[in-house]
């Protein structure tokens, strides 16, 4: 830990506060969520690609958002920020900090009272979203803010980081939900997919307003 900079643990209540150091030497761009696996037994690319992501926003000037691990595509995501002077915010609920999986290389953490909690505060700080690999909880995360930004309730850019070609079947599922008409075609514009860690930055710097038809109308 730095000399000088004390850990910030903030427990959320009605409002989120995280702490901004002094001493920063690159421009900050904003806030970039990052949805990932907390699962270790994967194949190492995987793991790869989420710390080269990590080292990215870094250098980028973004602070990366997540949900706080200290394994898998999380905990790799999060040294990949550290390793290259960025910023970390992990955003974890109580029962995770007190089974002793919130990551103790993280200096800004916010403990929320739940997993509900913790998704709406990471959605709050987000300026941008970028969806790595992962299980059920990762494409919960990424299909209800599809479904958020559907409905208007978000406006950021969603990246899906489809490393290994891991999202492919998912992304012909909603290409098939486009086909049988249950989402509109504008729809497909809703999220951005790209193939390495360097095409999501490009992306994510290259963000435009998108306009796309109302689901009810």
């Amino acid at each position: 830990m730095s000399e000088g900079i004390r850990p910030a643990v903030f427990l959320a209540g009605a409002n989120c506060f995280f702490c901004t150091f002094a001493g920063m030497k690159r421009e900050k761009k904003g806030n970039v969520c990052v949805f990932c696996a907390s699962s270790a037994n994967i194949d190492k690319r995987y793991l790869d690609d989420a710390r080269e992501l990590g080292r990215l926003l870094a250098e980028g000037g973004w602070r990366c958002v997540n949900g706080g691990g200290a394994v898998g595509l999380m905990g790799a995501v999060t040294d990949g920020a550290l390793d290259a002077d960025g910023e970390v915010t992990g955003v974890i609920p109580k029962f995770m900090v007190d089974n002793g999986w919130c990551y103790d290389r993280l200096e800004d953490v916010v403990i929320t009272a739940d997993m509900h909690q913790r998704k709406s505060m990471m959605s709050e700080m987000a300026d941008a979203v970028i969806a790595l690999p992962g299980g059920v909880g990762t494409m919960e995360e990424l299909l209800e803010t599809l479904t958020w930004r559907q409905l208007g309730l978000v406006k950021v850019p969603v990246i899906i980081l489809n490393t290994l070609g891991y999202y492919d079947p998912l992304l012909r599922l909603l290409e098939h939900a486009i086909d049988e008409g249950f989402m509109k075609e504008s729809h497909a514009q809703l999220w951005q997919v790209a193939d390495t860690p360097q095409d999501a930055l490009a992306l994510l710097n290259d963000r435009q307003p998108v306009e796309f038809e109302s689901k009810y109308f």
